[in-house]
């Protein structure tokens, strides 16, 4: 799923990643970094907040799960990554909507056991909207 969202992306998408520990957000990440045609391993940025790839787009994989306030967001300057022209997976996003973009790609994610996950996936704006469409139908022709 990862791969293919990664495929459709565009300069400037974000896709916002809210889910439980274990739920798969990083593995849903590192399949969209295989989708902009990026080699290296997308591991987890827990612990620098964000780290940066390039492959077919810029790819900026955010982490915000040691953060505990929206403040604390909000004066990480995210913005030269959020409207730039690369491509932006945020995860544990929920701590933040209120100051994330409002056109987005919001994928929820629940553990259903060791080798499932359930995804809803939200858009919010025509571009998303549109994304949302061609990755049914690049779903459907499998």
């Amino acid at each position: 799923m990862g791969q293919r969202l990664g495929k459709l992306a565009r300069p400037g998408d974000v896709l916002l990643l809210v889910g439980e520990l274990g739920a798969g957000k990083t593995c849903l990440a590192q399949g969209i970094a295989w989708g902009l045609d990026i080699a290296d391993y997308a591991a987890s940025p827990s612990f620098v907040l964000v780290r940066e790839y390039q492959g077919r787009l810029p790819f900026y994989h955010i982490d915000l799960y040691r953060l505990d306030s929206i403040e604390e967001v909000v004066e990480l300057g995210l913005d030269e990554y959020l409207c730039g022209k690369g491509v932006c997976a945020v995860e544990w996003a929920d701590k933040a909507l209120a100051v994330l973009p409002g056109d987005r790609l919001l994928i929820t994610m629940e553990y259903l056991s060791e080798s499932e996950r359930q995804l809803r996936m939200e858009p919010k704006g025509a571009r998303y909207r549109e994304m949302l469409s061609r990755l049914k139908e690049a779903i459907t022709q499998l």
